[in-house]
């Protein structure tokens, strides 16, 4: 490999490149390439194949790179791209030139490309290695984007053959070889005319595996934090009068003692209205007339107004949304639908897929301006650290502090477990209701918890599962360090309630319980059980040891106590 001088065409990366070789006709676009990925700090960007249609989004980008940047890219000065250079970065084969764009609100923050070359660094169509090549926006970094962007674009090197990746990066480009060396893969290193050169193998290693969960891990944990610990909340939809959705949840906020800023927003508003009384609060017409920055958004709009409400909350830089609002837009009839002698689907009910429809809509939307979803269909989230003192629910009485985190993804279920734990004197550390878990699930609430230092114990109501091998892996983790008791419903066809983003996977119930036994779920057969179980946990210390005495004033109950503790082993 030689340096790049300037007057050689450019690539987006951060360090030395060689011309790739033209390729032949352009490849169909690979749409399962994209992906959603969370980043270091708890926000979201959309990762996808760049197309020709980017030049205009990679000419702005390239303008908001540092000159350091470019000069770490270029190895000298490379003020800007030519016709030439767009015409490249955004023309791919998708075989042996790729090129991926991470992007927010529409817009690129990173980019990154590998060109197939043979032994000696030329071009090639039928090597097995790859020069790659990342460029990420000065403002981004820090965030995680390259790591992120490493993993799919190895991903999809190996999809198309490609078993190495090599690189020449400049020595004082410390956050590059970073990236390289801690992503776990078995690499070489060597140095020569003042550049570092890395070769690594793409086949997975047990370090590379574990990197890759570990950044999922510290990201998805810290989307949920973000979703936890607001210092700000706006209340979409808070009504003008009393007993509305919204203007309670605003009651439920002041009630707790919310140590962040309260704002109420309803469209409805007149123009002169700026206080919402008798509250004391602000009371704004839209997220945007806001001054001070919002960390979370409460949605309490009708279902054909969630969509421009995420808008506004993305352009002001909201962080994530907890939408309280349940079903959807209800579409105009199709030409012949319910007529006489019309077929009746042999699918899921139409209500049901179109509701799956708009959910993913509004994931994709909220992604897109890097935030996250609670919902829809909600109940709320609450957090009851000292710090926080957080209830943006329907619950009006939230429970007392203590050392619980409660995950539920029925509203009905979740109203009747707080008001039970608030009766028996109980305490949580936080609770979510996912409603219809479009985004957000017991997954990612199963990753914060893990090392959540105020929650020692964990308790689920599930209806069904998103990702079976996700869970079994994420609770083995948490198990491990902590209870994680579970009630699971749906154990025939069809119990699932109609609806949930994510399609019931039909698991057979004997499954789910050999699933939990190697994992080591504690699995509670009802919600009063796995409330029995949870308080237990969280106020009994847990055996150091096998010996049990039983005490008792009955030699009947403490014979039935015997044989159950000789049952259970």
């Amino acid at each position: 490999m030689r340096r790049r001088e300037p007057g050689d065409a450019p690539e987006t990366a951060l360090y030395a490149y060689p011309v790739p070789m033209q390729t032949s006709q352009e490849r169909a676009y690979p749409v399962h390439w994209e992906a959603d990925v969370v980043l270091r700090d708890g926000g979201t960007a959309h990762v996808r194949p760049i197309t020709p249609d980017d030049a205009e989004r990679l000419v702005h980008f390239y303008s908001e790179v540092s000159d350091e940047s470019k000069y770490y890219r270029f190895f000298a000065p490379y003020p800007r791209l030519s016709d030439r250079d767009v015409h490249r970065f955004t023309h791919h084969d998708y075989v042996d030139r790729v090129g991926l764009a991470a992007l927010v609100n529409g817009e690129f923050i990173a980019t990154v490309r590998y060109d197939r070359t043979d032994g000696a660094g030329r071009s090639a169509s039928d090597g097995a290695q790859a020069e790659v090549a990342f460029l990420v926006q000065d403002a981004h970094q820090g965030r995680g984007v390259a790591s992120a962007l490493l993993e799919h674009i190895a991903a999809v090197a190996r999809e198309r053959g490609i078993r190495r990746f090599v690189a020449e990066v400049l020595p004082a480009n410390r956050k590059m070889i970073k990236v390289f060396t801690d992503a776990g893969y078995t690499q070489r290193r060597s140095f020569a005319d003042g550049v570092v050169h890395l070769e690594f193998d793409l086949e997975p290693t047990e370090a590379s595996v574990e990197v890759m969960r570990a950044r999922e891990q510290r990201a998805e944990a810290r989307s949920v934090q973000r979703l936890l610990t607001p210092r700000s909340v706006a209340v979409i939809g808070a009504g003008r009068s009393p007993g509305s959705v919204g203007r309670s949840v605003v009651g439920h906020l002041l009630e707790a003692g919310f140590t962040g800023r309260v704002h109420a927003v309803n469209r409805s508003y007149p123009a002169d209205q700026h206080v919402l009384e008798p509250e004391g609060i602000p009371a704004h017409r839209s997220v945007s007339e806001i001054e001070q920055p919002v960390d979370l958004a409460v949605v309490a709009v009708p279902a054909d107004q969630v969509v421009p409400v995420i808008d506004d909350c993305g352009a002001h830089g909201v962080q994530g949304l907890v939408v309280l609002t349940s079903g959807h837009p209800h579409p105009p009839a199709l030409p012949g639908a319910g007529a006489p002698g019309a077929p009746a689907p042999a699918h899921a009910p139409a209500a049901a897929v179109d509701s799956r429809e708009w959910q993913r809509s509004l994931v994709r939307r909220a992604r897109s301006y890097g935030m996250r979803i609670i919902g829809p269909n909600a109940l709320g989230v609450i957090n009851l650290a000292e710090e926080v003192r957080l209830n943006a629910s329907l619950v009006p009485h939230a429970p007392a502090a203590g050392r619980i985190g409660l995950f539920t993804q029925s509203g009905a279920i979740g109203l009747a477990l707080l008001d039970e734990v608030h009766h028996r004197g109980g305490g949580l550390s936080s609770f979510v209701s996912a409603g219809d878990r479009a985004d957000v699930s017991g997954n990612d609430l199963i990753q914060y918890w893990h090392d959540d230092p105020a929650t020692d114990v964990v308790l689920m109501y599930l209806e069904s599962f998103g990702n079976p091998r996700k869970f079994t892996r994420l609770a083995r983790r948490t198990a491990a360090a902590k209870p994680l008791v579970v009630v699971k419903s749906g154990r025939h066809p069809g119990a699932v309630p109609a609806g949930h983003s994510v399609p019931h996977t039909r698991i057979p119930d004997s499954t789910v319980d050999a699933l939990f036994r190697q994992a080591g779920v504690i699995r509670a057969q009802t919600v009063t059980d796995m409330l029995d179980t949870g308080l237990l946990l969280a106020f009994q210390p847990l055996p150091a040891g096998p010996r049990v005495a039983v005490l008792g004033n009955s030699e009947s109950l403490g014979l039935l106590t015997y044989d159950a503790c000789l049952t259970a082993g």
